[in-house]
């Protein structure tokens, strides 16, 4: 069963940290991801420049996400960019393969949105933020939120990913292989992508 560790933000004056002992597999909650954090995370927008690049990279991540996620999961995702690096022409909201994806008002952010998506969800305890900013994880935790590292939670999305795709041994168990620790470097993303045929 995979399982890892993450730092959770204990939101009071002493930024706090607590490890908490996730198990991936069992957690079927809604997901609300930052769009960019999680982007930046992963390293998929890379160091390149120039004309269509992040809208490319925009795409990757959402395609990643699409391919990674368990089947049952890519419909309760949401996924939230801000406007000011949003596509010309783009709707706020749209639908990439079954998540949803917002664009935050050019007036707004996308913090702003997500916050506001934590607080008008029916039943946030099942709800799993994925960002690494501290303002996002506070807010998460006052509506007892799952609030998880944008590095982490990618980190294990391609491990599951990856455990669920690995063939089964003739006596029909999956070996398994060591697991790195921490979060992936860049270059380890870019061999994953390209390994899954992403890239």
């Amino acid at each position: 069963m995979a399982a890892v560790c993450a730092l959770r933000y204990a939101g009071n004056q002493t930024a706090q940290w607590s490890l908490v002992k996730l198990n991936f597999r069992a957690l079927d909650m809604p997901l609300i991801i930052d769009g960019y954090n999680l982007l930046n995370a992963t390293g998929i927008a890379g160091r390149g420049r120039g004309p269509g690049r992040l809208e490319q990279a925009r795409q990757a991540l959402l395609n990643t996400l699409v391919e990674s996620l368990p089947a049952d999961e890519v419909s309760k995702t949401t996924v939230v960019f801000d406007a000011s690096e949003s596509p010309w022409g783009v709707q706020r909201q749209l639908n990439h393969r079954g998540i949803s994806v917002y664009f935050a008002a050019k007036d707004d952010d996308a913090d702003s949105v997500i916050e506001r998506l934590i607080a008008a969800h029916s039943a946030p305890k099942r709800l799993t933020v994925v960002s690494s900013d501290h303002r996002l994880q506070r807010a998460a935790k006052r509506r007892k939120a799952l609030a998880i590292d944008s590095d982490i939670w990618f980190s294990q999305l391609l491990r599951d990913r990856a455990d669920r795709t690995r063939p089964q041994a003739a006596n029909g168990r999956t070996p398994e292989p060591p697991k790195p620790e921490g979060p992936f470097s860049p270059g380890e993303v870019d061999r994953w992508l390209r390994e899954f045929g992403l890239q």
